[in-house]
């Protein structure tokens, strides 16, 4: 199980390459439909994935909290991700270890199959095709995409935010002043997969006062900054006095936040505007990535007031 998540280094070096690594694993059986579905997280977020650990009950704890378990001398929470989903598995055989905002926690599952390496070009919008509830996006696992296996993709805030909601933040837990102070008729654009982030960040933004404009996926935000780009140079005014500042999670279907930064700075016109890179992958080595592809701040979900610091900062 360990050589599933060796070379961090070598996925390490896909930022910014617009291409990922999905772990993929099974849940059990649908218990609406009856089907056996694949699903995936990336490689990234998980820590390590352990033959099923002792389970130690936690009276009071939430739902779908099946106790915590002791993973090498940290106490972490472990959530039944199959009850959750809503699936029926014939056993929670693995244990995946992750970080998501800052926490550890383990979601237990049915068996883990396997690591694909994939370009966010053949991932799509869950929302976008009708999908959704626990599933940002959809995979397509093989060459054939009409024929292909899919991979249902988590969204794994929403899914924290029903299993563990003591560490969920809403948005409005803004304590400290923040002076901010954009061009008039600018706003800020942002861009996040995740119906809980994009909530999160426009409860911020609204309590600190600032305009924004909210896009699903980079290709998304990509698109509007050619709109806001065409509009000024029509305008005769520079580029910052449409877009003050992009605030891009990285994991989003077809066009990541690395690839959206990237793409921006080499543009001419594009350039100039900040982007702060907000996501839930912590870690120095994604800052540095973040710096590699040309970001101008990174900041790991979610904190309020240190979401508005990185803004301040870079403008």
């Amino acid at each position: 199980m360990s050589d599933i998540l060796q070379e961090v280094d070598e996925r390490s070096r896909l930022a910014g390459t617009n291409r990922f690594e999905l772990l993929l694993f099974q849940l059990g059986k649908d218990t609406q439909v009856g089907t056996r579905e694949i699903y995936g997280i990336n490689v990234f977020k998980v820590r390590e994935a352990l033959v099923m650990p002792s389970i130690t009950p936690m009276p009071g704890a939430p739902e779908y909290v099946m106790g915590v378990a002791n993973i090498r001398g940290q106490i972490i929470p472990v959530v039944d991700l199959p009850a959750v989903v809503g699936c029926q598995p014939d056993g929670l055989n693995i244990l995946l270890v992750t970080e998501y905002e800052r926490s550890i926690q383990g979601f237990a599952v049915e068996n883990v199959e396997e690591i694909r390496r994939l370009e966010w070009k053949r991932v799509i919008s869950a929302e976008v095709s009708a999908a959704g509830g626990m599933v940002t996006s959809l995979a397509r696992l093989d060459e054939d995409d009409e024929k292909g296996r899919l991979a249902l993709v988590l969204d794994v805030e929403q899914i924290l935010r029903l299993a563990l909601p003591a560490r969920f933040k809403g948005g409005n837990e803004v304590t400290q002043h923040h002076d901010i102070q954009i061009p008039q008729g600018s706003v800020i654009l942002y861009a996040d997969d995740s119906g809980v982030a994009r909530s999160q960040i426009e409860k911020t933004l609204t309590h600190l006062g600032l305009p924004f404009v909210g896009t699903k996926t980079g290709k998304e935000a990509w698109e509007r900054l050619q709109v806001f780009a065409k509009d000024a140079k029509a305008a005769n005014i520079p580029i910052r006095q449409k877009i003050a500042l992009v605030l891009t999670d990285l994991e989003m279907p077809e066009m990541d936040g690395f690839t959206l930064a990237r793409q921006m700075k080499e543009n001419e016109t594009l350039k100039d505007i900040p982007v702060v890179i907000h996501s839930s992958l912590s870690g120095t080595a994604n800052e540095s990535h973040a710096n590699s592809v040309g970001a101008d701040g990174y900041v790991a979900k979610f904190s309020p007031d240190e979401l508005a610091r990185a803004i301040v900062k870079v403008l």
